[in-house]
């Protein structure tokens, strides 16, 4: 689309709403979104006064233009920074404004203040306060017991004979892994968000990272863990830590949420893939993913099933995949449950 010459057209295409007023205060031009934020209309708020239309208050009642001035002030001031006001409906808007002068020696020739609703930062304000309550709560129950493990020990460390001590440091230990592993993952989501993950890829063999992780993962669990390896399979380009943290971590949730035998698969991508490299399917035995559900897998705190867990370990296996330059698929697996399928590449693709 080509954009409009005439300014009042192009700012009604803005995302925010946008009000203009001269060296006098009065409006110049009034966006057709900053029109119906205000109750009023784009032609009948141009040539009123700014302090008369922007109808903004805070919760102690100072209007927008009595707290901020922006006619007044220093010489050196050149806006006003983003804050939170309420529309006459109640709606809260985030408001800033730039304020023009020819030179610091000459009165203000402009102002020129944006709105946008608060909807967005109150969105992020759930998602803290969601990231803080499954923090708190996933932290909470090993503290609990690390806590009153301790507490026996101290307490009736005379009376407990060997077996009781080793049970209670055995639990202690299997509680602190525990926390480590829920501030290794918190410490990759931050990266992964931030985009300061760092990779250390080289090539790989597939095959001998994964035989161990399913030897691993058997030595700890009753469910059955089985291998199938396809035949010509090249190396891949990874590093070696994150491509086992991913295979662990599905393989480990295979476990947790099926109810059979899981299996793992590996297999050559074939000839007319759109590059070379390895294919790792996990399946499992459960109930599955819904496909209606499974754009959400791989977002945070996403939780399945009611076996607990931090809701973070899918999101991760995500974005160190793809942080690769691979592929993630949910698909269902053909005995019924769950088949996750990550797609490794022989080459460095992590500038495609």
């Amino acid at each position: 689309m080509r954009p409009p010459t005439d300014a009042q057209a192009l700012a009604d295409l803005l995302p925010d709403a946008v009000l203009v007023a001269g060296a006098d205060g009065v409006l110049t031009l009034v966006s057709v979104p900053a029109a119906i934020m205000l109750g009023t209309r784009a032609d009948a708020a141009t040539g009123r006064q700014l302090s008369e239309v922007l109808a903004l208050q805070d919760t102690d009642g100072h209007s927008w233009y009595d707290w901020n001035r922006p006619y007044d002030g220093l010489a050196t001031r050149t806006g006003v920074p983003e804050q939170s006001w309420v529309l006459p409906d109640g709606t809260e808007v985030l408001v800033t404004a730039r304020i023009h002068r020819p030179a610091l020696d000459q009165p203000v020739s402009g102002v020129v203040v944006s709105m946008r609703s608060g909807r967005g930062r109150a969105r992020l304000d759930r998602e803290r306060s969601d990231l803080v309550a499954t923090v708190a709560h996933e932290l909470r129950s090993p503290l609990t017991g690390v806590k009153g493990f301790v507490q026996a020990l101290l307490n009736r460390w005379d009376k407990l004979n060997d077996e009781q001590k080793k049970l209670m440091l055995t639990t202690v230990y299997a509680d602190s892994e525990r926390l480590s592993r829920l501030i290794a993952e918190l410490l990759d989501v931050a990266r992964i968000d931030t985009g300061r993950l760092q990779l250390y890829p080289r090539p790989a063999d597939a095959e001998a990272l994964v035989r161990r992780i399913v030897e691993s993962v058997s030595a700890g669990t009753a469910t059955p863990v089985e291998l199938e390896v396809g035949p010509g399979l090249p190396e891949i380009t990874a590093d070696p830590d994150k491509f086992t943290q991913v295979v662990t971590n599905l393989v480990e949730n295979g476990v947790r949420h099926g109810e059979g035998t899981v299996r793992v698969a590996l297999r050559a991508l074939p000839d007319d893939a759109e590059w070379a490299g390895v294919e790792v399917t996990v399946d499992d035995q459960g109930e599955g993913i819904p496909a209606e559900l499974r754009r959400r897998v791989f977002t945070k705190f996403w939780k399945g099933g009611v076996r607990g867990g931090s809701g973070l370990g899918l999101y991760i296996v995500h974005g160190l995949v793809r942080a690769h330059g691979g592929t993630v698929l949910i698909t269902d697996a053909p005995g019924g449950g769950a088949r996750i399928v990550t797609g490794w590449p022989a080459q460095d693709r992590r500038q495609d």
